[in-house]
């Protein structure tokens, strides 16, 4: 196992590993298996007049294998203000679980992505969204598990953490993102092209 600390949290990346199926996990979302991705939305910084950045999500299928691909035009300002991603409405409940983890591999430019999650029902680009940084393993030949603790989510609104905001609701997760950014107020600055292919989405318990 490796280690990373992103930021305020810690990430664990588990090289190479195979998926484990038992009774501590579920998957959430498994992309080798879908038909369609019918309800994801893309969420970029064109909701604002200066935004130039741009994301699609789709599903690779081969005769031999099938993921979901979430290609990104990152064209971030120089501030690094800047993000592109996609989102779909969701209704889990995560009480019981302590981790999410991502089976994915990145490629292209850049490697540093974030899950973003919103609770309630919340909608309102007004509201904070919870969010966690990871980094992912730069590869065309292997996947790995991208490891984020659920108790590491935390409120941001608008690239800014907000100290005093409620605790992401597990028990009534209502969107679930994925989003790459430019690094507004942080000490990493991406902009370019880029593409992160995933499996799988599994939350798990620790015991």
């Amino acid at each position: 196992m490796r280690f990373y600390h992103i930021f305020a949290g810690i990430t664990y990346i588990i090289f190479g590993s195979a998926m484990m199926k038992s009774s501590n996990g579920k998957l959430v979302l498994d992309f080798t298996k879908l038909d369609n991705l019918n309800g994801w939305m893309e969420s970029s910084d064109t909701v604002r007049r200066v935004g130039m950045s741009k994301a699609t999500l789709t599903l690779q299928k081969t005769q031999v294998f099938q993921r979901a691909v979430f290609f990104t035009l990152l064209n971030a300002q120089p501030n690094g203000a800047g993000f592109a991603g996609m989102r779909i409405p969701v209704s889990w409940d995560l009480r019981e679980y302590d981790e999410l983890r991502i089976r994915c591999r990145g490629q292209g430019q850049n490697s540093h992505y974030k899950i973003v999650l919103r609770h309630k029902g919340q909608s309102s680009s007004d509201e904070v969204e919870y969010e966690q940084f990871f980094e992912a393993p730069l590869s065309n030949s292997s996947f790995s598990e991208v490891v984020l603790p659920l108790g590491n989510f935390k409120p941001y609104f608008r690239g800014r953490e907000v100290k005093d905001a409620e605790p992401l609701d597990r028990a009534r997760i209502s969107m679930f993102g994925l989003q790459i950014y430019g690094g507004v107020y942080l000490p990493i600055k991406q902009s370019g092209v880029s593409a992160l292919e995933i499996e799988t989405v599994e939350v798990r318990r620790n015991n």
